[in-house]
Order: structure tokens, then sequence, then C-alpha cells
């Protein structure tokens, strides 16, 4: 009976097509979307991803998300090493600065700085240089995005060129020199990246009374870090965070505060209900029209139950079509985005809800159509 079904399903091209490509389409646009929404989200918590080393993070208790900079002062550092279960601690600057191009313009710029003794918080990948660079006099690294695009400069024959090792910059009129470039992921601003030491960015932007925005923490083998940030929180009177609760943290912010998840939650409603439609009437008109053969098996002696199974069976083979034939133009269009500033990702957890989504689509679909056998007489069938 279930070659049958399939033999019935293959048997009208036309439909069998039209009902592929709106599985196809709502299950494109689900998944790319989506994965664009995550690929956003993902670009609020670039530095944290970057930083792989330090397993919490301290801060103010006011702080919202990782641009939310609220400066502390430097003996928070001191009371975070002294907190039992710490390995080390290590201080953090993250701010904004004024990058001064050739032509007299400026561009703003993410500057971090990084403990001058460990550098713990460095780029994740280095192209050109090596973290341990930034020792030299005045030395900063700057990200690849950023070095061939927003800080290129124009070069002999007039067309611009990425910034380069031995570069000047100046930097809030203090002068910089490049000594690496290194591969960092897309920030949410798209704004250039800059690493130099901790005491370095201190004298590129204006003097405060307190500079330090954040203490990273390692804990000790073995330590429970949310035991560990707990205490942490009752030693320095801050606020204490594991690296995925503050990834969580700002990206809550984003939802709460913007209107991405909306703009976002829109076309990917506009392509379930799309999908549903156009899904849902090629299939009913697909079952109308097989209405004689499903009415000559139930005059043989098929049960409802057996008619019901092959509808179930013909929509999940389009469902699984339709979905593989739209996750893979949805991964073809993010490999061919890869390199251009359009955020991408596509992890395991989306394809799920996007399959689940494909799942229910069909099921809605299938069930206009049982409806129809349910009621049917066979007698019909017969008549002249």
């Amino acid at each position: 009976m279930l070659s049958i079904a399939m033999k019935m399903l293959f048997r009208d091209k036309a439909k069998y097509f039209g009902i592929i490509m709106g599985v196809t389409l709502a299950s494109l646009v689900i998944t790319q979307q989506g994965a664009i929404f995550v690929g956003l989200m993902s670009r609020t918590f670039a530095v944290i991803t970057d930083m792989g080393d330090p397993d919490i993070w301290v801060m103010d208790p006011k702080v919202q998300f990782i641009d939310d900079i609220k400066p502390m002062q430097d003996t928070a550092l001191y009371r975070a090493r002294s907190v039992e279960g710490v390995a080390w601690a290590s201080p953090l600057y993250k701010g904004l600065t004024r990058a001064r191009m050739d032509d007299g313009q400026f561009q703003n710029c993410n500057l971090i700085g990084l403990e001058d003794s460990t550098l713990t918080g460095g780029p994740p990948r280095m192209i050109k240089g090596r973290v341990q660079d930034l020792r030299q006099a005045d030395g900063v690294i700057v990200d690849q995005v950023g070095a061939t695009t927003k800080l290129a400069r124009p070069g002999p024959d007039g067309k611009l060129r990425p910034l380069d090792v031995g570069d000047v910059m100046e930097l809030n009129d203090h002068r910089a020199v490049v000594v690496g470039i290194s591969d960092n992921t897309r920030s949410f601003q798209s704004q250039p990246v800059i690493y130099t030491t901790y005491s370095r960015a201190t004298t590129f932007v204006p003097r405060e009374r307190k500079l330090l925005s954040f203490v990273l923490v390692k804990a000790v083998p073995g330590t429970d870090l949310k035991t560990l940030c707990d205490r942490l929180e009752r030693a320095t009177g801050l606020a204490a965070y594991t690296r995925d609760e503050f990834k969580w943290k700002t990206v809550m912010y984003f939802v709460d505060n913007t209107g991405i998840p909306i703009n976002f939650g829109i076309a990917v409603g506009l392509g379930f209900i799309i999908g549903t439609v156009i899904t849902g009437f090629m299939f009913f008109s697909f079952t109308v029209d097989n209405l004689r053969y499903f009415g000559t098996l139930k005059a043989m002696g098929a049960s409802d139950n057996r008619l019901l199974s092959m509808i179930i069976v013909q929509s999940m083979s389009v469902a699984t079509i339709g979905f593989g034939l739209g996750v893979g133009l949805a991964s073809l269009f993010g490999a061919s985005t890869r390199n251009s500033p359009l955020a991408f990702r596509m992890p395991w957890q989306l394809l799920m809800l996007s399959g689940m989504a494909v799942a229910i689509i069909c099921t809605l679909s299938a069930m206009l159509s049982m409806r129809k056998v349910i009621s049917l007489e066979p007698a019909v069938v017969f008549k002249g």
C-alpha cells in the first residue's frame, strides 16, 4: 500500500513538483532568515568568543551587555585575585578611540587593552606578526577586516591598500605602530578592532579616574564556575558571569531592546504561512484528483487508517525532499556570502527547528486531505 502511495505521488509530476517547491520555499526562507538572525546575534558577543582563555568575567553590576562599559577601580583586580578558586585574574580595557586617517578623516575603533605581562585575551588568530610583538614601543594589532576596509589608506597609485605591519597610525593624537594583523570574529558594530597593552591603552584614551573595564578570571581546574562566581560577587561587590552567561546576557539585551527579533520573526512567519498555503493547496488538489484511487482501495477493503497512513507517507516524503532542498539552497547562500559583511550562522539547533516547522507545514497540509478521504463513499467512484 505504501508503494502504491508513492506511485500516486510521483505519477502526477506537475502537482508533485508544486508541492516540493512550496515546501522548499518555506524551508529556504525559515532556514536562511534564521541563520542570518543567529549570525547577527552571535556578532554581539564576538569579543567574548574571541577571548577563549577566561572562564569568568567580572564587571560593574549595572553592565547590561559587552559594550555597556561601566569602569571600575583598579582595586577590583586585586580583590578578585584573592578569592579562593581563582587561578589568575587579568585586567581588560575596552572602549572606543579615534583613528586619524591620512585624508584627515576620523574613524572610531574598538580599543582593547591587554595585561602587559601576560597579554591575556589577545587575538584568537594571527595573520601577520605575533601577539608578543605588542611589547614593542607603541605597538598595536589591527583586525584584518578593519585593516582592509575602514583603516585602508591610499597607496602611491591612488588606490586604497590594506593597513600592514610597520604602518604608523594616529590614535587620539598618540603615535601607534602596527605590529600585527589578526583574524577576528566580525563584531556587531563592524568597527575596526585594535589591540594593545593595558598601560598603553590608558594613554591612548582621555584620562579618567576609573579605567578598568573588566576583570578576566581563570578558575582553578575542578572548581565549580557558578560557585566561584558567587564567591567573587561576595568578595568584590561586583557582578561575575561565566562566558556563556555573559554571552546570553548580551544577546538578551539586543532581543529585549531592539527590533531585530521582530523583523526576522516576521520574515520567518511569512515563510511559514506562504509555505503552508502553497503546500496545503497543492496537496489538497493532489488528493482530490486521486480520490477515485482512494475510493477504489476503500471499496476493496482498505481501512481508513490504512488510507490515512498513505497520505502521511506522501506528506512526509515531500517534507523530507523539500526540507533537504531548502536547507541545501540556504547553505549555498551562506557559503557564497562567507567573505561578505553579511552575518550567517547555521547551528544544528536551527536545522532542527526548521525541520520541525516543515513537518508542521506538511502535517497541516495532510490534515486538509485526510478529512476528504475519510468522508469518501466508495460507491461514488463507481457511479457513471
